[in-house]
């Protein structure tokens, strides 16, 4: 036990030796990583709330108000009757004030402030349609827009298509950024344990003299870059924990689209991308090494 003390403490006074230089090493992993678990998270949310469209009403129509645009209940019926005939529709579903009122609080059961401003009154119904095959949602929306009734026309697909087009450009920045981050991390790494070893050149030579093995004399350098690796991801995970509490929060307000990301696949992806922070100071350690402590 006091010799792995001995070796941690080494690294550690190693990582104090050349501070500027570590902390851009850890700033390279941080970036790296933060990238690339972000775009990871943002490919889980645009999946999750995909399946769950896939899964819910696929369009919804607003309908125009019995009182200001004087429609009457019987042709909101009507247009109901009308889409459950059509082949494309597997169920549509009528949803009045009270119910669209009671799916608002729901909706923003954490918002007291946006429910006292809200009069039920002012909330449109609804027809709800489940389609057979989503693909078709943009011509039912097409076949609705013109009739009487219809105020306008929405579908959750629109929305979910939007961001699956920007989540595929920015997964395409972020790994690219995130390989040049990674490899600037690598390099700034090994530069570091280069450093060490140059400043403490003269205490290795004499260790070898008194017969210190070639594990015992590299094991600190090895740790030392495990763990500017390590602080690196540690610190990526925090910034994308921090940005899933905030995008959660969000979710609560606003209830447009699903922020939440489960937890199994957090925490999956949290201890993998540790690890993958330590492997990144371990091959910059081993780049070092390699060059200026050979045996």
């Amino acid at each position: 036990m006091s010799r792995i003390t001995y070796l941690l403490r080494e690294a550690i006074v190693n990582m104090g030796r050349n501070a500027l230089v570590v902390v851009g090493a850890i700033l390279a992993v941080f970036v790296s990583l933060t990238l690339a678990f972000s775009a990871l998270v943002l490919n889980e949310l645009v999946k999750a709330n995909t399946l769950q469209w896939q899964d819910g009403v696929h369009v919804i129509v607003w309908l125009k108000d019995e009182v200001r645009d004087g429609v009457t209940f019987e042709a909101q019926m009507g247009l109901l009757d009308q889409v459950n005939e059509w082949e494309e529709v597997e169920s549509a579903s009528f949803v009045d004030k009270a119910e669209a009122y009671q799916e608002f609080q729901e909706m923003f059961a954490s918002n007291p402030a946006m429910l006292e401003n809200v009069n039920p009154a002012i909330l449109p119904a609804s027809i709800r349609i489940k389609l057979n095959d989503i693909e078709q949602y943009r011509g039912i929306q097409l076949r609705l827009i013109d009739q009487p009734v219809v105020k306008e026309v929405t579908s959750p697909g629109e929305s979910i298509e939007q961001l699956a087009d920007l989540s595929s450009v920015l997964n395409m920045i972020g790994v690219v950024l995130a390989i040049i981050q990674g490899a600037s991390a690598v390099v700034l790494i090994s530069n570091t344990i280069r450093m060490a070893i140059y400043a403490r050149r003269e205490e290795i030579g004499i260790m070898k003299l008194v017969g210190a093995s070639n594990w015992f004399i590299r094991v600190p350098f090895v740790l030392e870059g495990m763990l500017q690796g390590f602080v690196g991801a540690l610190f990526a995970v925090a910034m994308v924990f921090f940005a899933r509490t905030r995008l959660e929060s969000i979710d609560d307000t606003i209830g447009l689209f699903d922020f939440r990301v489960a937890d199994a696949f957090f925490w999956k992806w949290t201890v993998l991308f540790l690890l993958f922070g330590a492997l990144a100071g371990f091959l910059g350690s081993a780049l070092g090494l390699r060059r200026y402590l050979r045996e």
